[in-house]
């Protein structure tokens, strides 16, 4: 009697052979393990009229068998508990074939191929065996110590299309609000003071933009009908209808010598760490205004204050800190200068995020590339 094993999602199928035996060529790769991750991939249909056609097969051929159903490949959610049952309904509706549990419920471990998640837990190794893709389920990953997630590890950022819409819509609220001083008008009504101030027309007005990624270029995108002057400096070189651009530290002091507004949305890296500082608002013309929609560990916040109060800077529009939520006492609550936000820009809604990170879950099924993956060498 022949044995082999064939392992699929729905079925397992052992046949015991205690000499040996030529087997049909096209039942031998199931006893490998490529063949196994070959039918791994198939969609469910196809495994199960696979599984029927296998099953008349071997019974012809008087194969002896049986099968045991197979636990289905589980995502592991692990970030904000109220949004949990959102994607709980979107799994359910839209992919069936992979279960969904919610941290700190993890299950058999053993089950759980993907975890999405804000911050991995700390011993991500030991208590996730089987993990094949860690999801960040943000645009960025520097919240993640990818020091301490194995190299072998995939780590892909959340690519959606609400978080863009919403980072557009927040750039356009606070190029406008700096362009038209509305943070000086704000202060005038808190004073009781009815005064306009001359306006500088929207073709006079610089606004660069820190950052040449994919984001940063719709930014610049839904700025253009505005008519400003638009500029982008990055570490290396790109090209943007309609935008000047600027690349690599030789060019920087010249792109930000130009910038009546400067807008910041680069990646937390190392190499960006504290990047919006003292020498480098010396560098902008006296009175430009600064936008930090990036991260918190851009901004050197003390150089900040000290450039607002020398007139060096006239205004900044922040909706990342340093520490999050500000405590009560931070100066950035009360300046006259300062229009402060809570980490708004964009928020990961589920239902616009689902269909990204699904479909790269089928492409790691089907071995194909996922988009977002992050380099490590670069950091995100």
């Amino acid at each position: 009697m022949i044995y082999a094993e064939l392992a699929l999602s729905d079925v397992q199928i052992d046949c015991f052979s205690p000499r040996k035996r030529q087997i049909p060529s096209c039942l031998a790769s199931t006893t490998q393990s490529a063949g196994q991750r070959c039918f791994s991939v198939m969609p469910t249909l196809c495994k199960r009229l696979f599984r029927q056609i296998l099953l008349s097969t071997c019974g012809m051929m008087g194969l002896h068998f049986h099968t045991q159903e197979m636990p289905m490949p589980a995502l592991l959610y692990k970030a904000d508990p109220a949004r949990a049952e959102r994607w709980r309904v979107l799994f359910a509706e839209h992919a069936p074939d992979i279960e969904w549990r919610v941290w700190p419920d993890i299950g058999d471990p053993a089950d759980i191929h993907y975890l999405g998640a804000w911050l991995a837990p700390d011993d991500l190794q030991e208590l996730l065996p089987n993990l094949k893709v860690l999801f960040a389920l943000s645009a960025g990953v520097d919240q993640l110590d990818l020091s301490r997630i194995p190299e072998s590890l995939p780590v892909v950022r959340l690519l959606d299309p609400g978080i863009s819409h919403g980072m557009c819509q927040y750039a356009s609220f606070a190029v406008l609000n700096l362009h038209r001083e509305m943070l000086r008008y704000r202060q005038q009504q808190v004073e009781g003071v009815w005064k306009a101030h001359p306006l500088v027309p929207a073709h006079k007005r610089r606004v660069g933009v820190m950052g040449l990624g994919l984001q940063a270029q719709h930014i610049l995108s839904t700025l253009k009908p505005f008519g400003f002057e638009l500029s982008g400096w990055a570490r290396s070189e790109h090209q943007v209808e309609g935008v000047t651009c600027y690349a690599g530290e030789g060019q920087l002091s010249t792109f930000l010598g130009q910038c009546d507004i400067l807008l910041c949305v680069l990646p937390l890296t190392g190499q960006t760490e504290g990047i919006l500082n003292r020498q480098l608002f010396e560098r902008l013309p006296p009175g430009a205004a600064l936008i930090n929609m990036g991260r918190g560990g851009h901004l050197v916040e003390a150089d900040l204050l000290e450039a607002l109060d020398s007139g060096q800077l006239s205004a900044a529009v922040l909706d990342v800190l340093q520490q999050e939520p500000a405590p009560a006492d931070h100066p950035f609550w009360q300046h006259p200068k300062i229009m402060l936000t809570p980490h708004v820009a964009a928020m990961t809604q589920p239902e616009s995020a689902f269909p990204g990170l699904l479909d790269n879950i089928r492409r790691f099924e089907r071995g194909e590339a996922m988009q977002g993956q992050v380099d490590r060498g670069q950091g995100y």
